[in-house]
């Protein structure tokens, strides 16, 4: 009778353990579902955004913009518009990135004063996104291949990721920690770390809402540990689904905007 009794016991354990363990993400999983969550939200979407930099002296600047995208193929190539309403100053400036999965990213930047179309280099992707403490890569994703990816902790509530560039070449950190939100894959908080394993710079999701059935980050914020100040970003007025055709995300449109999505 014993031997019955511990035979179904070892059955039900090892069946449970069998399940748990077939069912458990990997991490390359884990930061795959985490990037879709992110950047892929339905096939296109827009958003507008009220960007407030705070410098080391606690002085305030704003921008405002608005931000297209359209997806190509979920997990692989996006197209982004970022058309500039304020200040007066970078009015009419558009971003512009064609994303590609395995290769460096396309990036334009329309400065209307000298009405110029500017190529950003590859090399420039961890520079400042218009003067504030995001970086371009920060607005379209920095590529999951980029990195290897190891998982630190799983918790209730979160997976702690550890990913360390496979080049160190155009990074200013060493390694990077990502948090990411169990329950829809939303990273909620990355730090990153410089060569003396110092923390350097952090950025986190504040506020993140159900826009559309999708998970969406509508507050985030950016801020420099080593030079001091912050970036907090609104998100408003996100809308998914809504049409854009490839034809908006080209240097066309770059001197004069698509006025249906823009005005």
């Amino acid at each position: 009778m014993k031997k019955t009794i511990w035979a179904i016991l070892a059955m039900i354990f090892f069946g449970c353990f069998q399940t748990a363990t077939a069912t458990a993400l990997s991490v390359d999983e884990i930061v795959e579902k985490a990037n879709i969550a992110s950047y892929y939200a339905g096939p296109d979407g827009t958003a507008d955004v009220n960007m407030v930099i705070t410098d080391a002296q606690g002085r305030e600047r704003t921008r405002k913009f608005r931000i297209l995208r359209m997806t190509q193929e979920q997990g692989g190539p996006q197209k982004f518009y970022v058309y500039f309403f304020e200040p007066a100053d970078v009015a009419n400036m558009v971003f512009m990135v064609w994303k590609n999965v395995g290769a460096d990213d396309d990036r334009w930047l329309y400065l209307p004063a000298l009405d110029l179309v500017r190529r950003i280099a590859a090399s420039d992707k961890r520079s400042s996104f218009v003067g504030s403490h995001f970086v371009y890569e920060d607005v379209s994703g920095r590529g999951i291949v980029a990195d290897t990816h190891e998982l630190v902790e799983t918790a209730d509530q979160y997976y702690k990721i550890k990913s360390t560039p496979k080049e160190e070449k155009g990074v200013e950190f060493k390694y990077y920690f990502l948090w990411v939100d169990k329950s829809n894959f939303i990273p909620v908080k990355a730090e990153y770390y410089n060569k003396a394993d110092q923390l350097i710079r952090t950025v986190e999701a504040l506020k993140v809402e159900m826009i559309d059935d999708y998970p969406t980050v509508t507050q985030s914020v950016a801020t420099d540990l080593e030079r001091g100040g912050k970036t907090t970003m609104n998100f408003s007025n996100v809308r998914y689904d809504i049409g854009l055709t490839e034809d908006i995300f080209t240097e066309r449109y770059l001197r004069q905007a698509p006025t249906e999505w823009i005005k």
